[in-house]
């Protein structure tokens, strides 16, 4: 684990809170990450609908959309994990592919025209998507190939976020000559979230019987992962406990709240807020880099855009400007 740069080596850490580790199934079901294995078929939406009514979730949605023909990892949020949705979206992927070639073509030329993918990518959106059709560049970050079996070409690939295989696989088949088609597709990873975390809509609910009928939470919670899971790849703020629910109640985090901050940060990174026990506070944007905020004693650390713990997990420290006026050697 990355160390971390101390900002306050005085602060008290464990008197309040609690890790996410700990939280009930009730509570990860309030915020929480379902890592859900979609099946060829179905499109996002109708998964995630039968996701919601598997756990009776109040609020759902699901981040990356598949295709219908395409299975795989779907990450699914519930309750207020809803509202980071957009970082999921942004995660690189990795997908298994089945590629066949409309004619033949030496196996020694697959290869070498293959390994020309890798790196940044020009690709257009198909005429049937859902974002505009404009020109746009993505990175391959890893193409390997598994199996070449005469016209059928099976190959991982690990990509940027919004890369289209489909036009990937006919941009490889003009580069060979002979055009070439996706056959089957199967996202393996999203972020961090991978296909051997991954449950069947069939385990979900029954899993969510087996927890309302017999009372045992052992297998839905192991299926439920704490909001903080979508907000691992952000840079981390650790705030003082006596800062939280001053942010809990929308104010923005000051350089006499940090505790911890990871170093390199740069201003206007999009930045989590964490308490010394893990738990998601907000996210935001850092107002000074690392190096700034390690050589300042006032000002903003981090402009606040999205609350996510709710207020009154921590004791209140702060008062109001009305409170100061009545109290003036309070300030």
């Amino acid at each position: 684990m990355k160390e971390m740069l101390v900002k306050d080596p005085d602060t008290i850490q464990d008197k309040w809170g609690k890790r996410p580790s700990d939280r009930s199934v009730g509570e990860l079901l309030k915020a929480g990450v379902i890592v859900l294995d979609k099946p060829s078929g179905p499109t996002s939406h109708q998964a995630t609908a039968w996701a919601r009514d598997a756990i009776h979730a109040e609020r759902i949605g699901h981040g990356g959309t598949l295709d219908p023909y395409v299975s795989g990892v779907l990450p699914i949020s519930t309750g207020k994990a809803v509202r980071l949705t957009d970082i999921v979206l942004s995660s690189d992927k990795e997908y298994i592919c089945t590629m066949k070639l409309h004619k033949d073509r030496p196996e020694s030329k697959i290869r070498a025209v293959m390994s020309r993918f890798t790196g940044k990518i020009y690709q257009m959106p198909p005429v049937r998507s859902s974002v505009k059709r404009q020109l746009r560049i993505r990175t391959i970050k890893e193409m390997e190939i598994l199996e070449i079996d005469g016209r059928s070409i099976l190959f991982r690939i690990s990509c940027d976020a919004g890369t289209y295989v489909r036009t990937l696989c006919v941009d490889i088949g003009e580069a060979l000559g002979c055009g070439a088609n996706m056959v089957q597709l199967r996202r393996t990873r999203s972020g961090k979230m991978h296909e051997s975390e991954a449950v069947t809509l069939h385990d979900l609910r029954d899993a969510y019987v087996f927890w309302q009928e017999k009372g045992r939470e052992e297998w839905l919670r192991s299926m439920i992962r704490p909001v903080e899971v979508l907000v691992e790849p952000l840079p981390k703020f650790i705030v003082k406990p006596t800062a939280v629910d001053a942010i809990c109640h929308g104010a923005d985090l000051m350089i006499a709240g940090v505790y911890k901050l990871d170093d390199e940060m740069r201003k206007n990174a999009l930045v989590a807020i964490m308490t010394p026990r893990g738990e998601l506070v907000a996210i935001g944007k850092a107002a000074m880099s690392s190096a700034k905020i390690m050589a300042t004693e006032k000002g903003m650390a981090v402009k606040v855009e999205r609350v996510l713990m709710e207020p009154g997990h921590y004791p209140k420290m702060w008062k109001f400007s009305t409170d100061l006026e009545d109290d003036p050697d309070s300030i």
